[in-house]
């Protein structure tokens, strides 16, 4: 099981909150399909696009499990968002990681579109 600091970011913010969860949901692969629209796109890198809810719960769940994950920022407004930190993995290797998300609206509860750097 991934240990996860959260950032201290989400405080009173239940955007901020559901940013983190996200950015945690991204980078362990334990994620809720209802997070993402149906026809949520997530760009990862350069050319690699995985487009629709079920792809993307698809393509999260072969995520390598990292042992440790540090949320460093979890921001959000309006209708977009972003959280940026660092995973560690059993052999020691570090990767830090950045993710851009765009809401379906301000109430930000759902994702249409997310933007993964690493």
């Amino acid at each position: 099981m991934t240990r996860v600091r959260g950032s201290e970011d989400c405080g009173n913010s239940p955007k901020n909150s559901f940013v983190e969860k996200i950015a945690i949901a991204l980078e362990t692969g334990q994620v809720e399909a209802g997070d993402f629209s149906e026809g949520v796109v997530w760009e990862r890198g350069q050319v690699d696009k995985v487009i629709g809810r079920q792809a993307v719960t698809e393509a999260l769940a072969s995520n390598h499990q990292p042992d440790s994950l540090t949320i460093e920022h979890a921001i959000s407004h309006g209708k977009t968002g972003a959280a940026s930190g660092h995973v560690t993995f059993a052999n020691g290797e570090t990767r830090r990681f950045c993710h851009v998300l765009e809401f379906t609206s301000v109430k930000a509860n759902c994702l249409s579109m997310i933007w993964s750097y690493a």
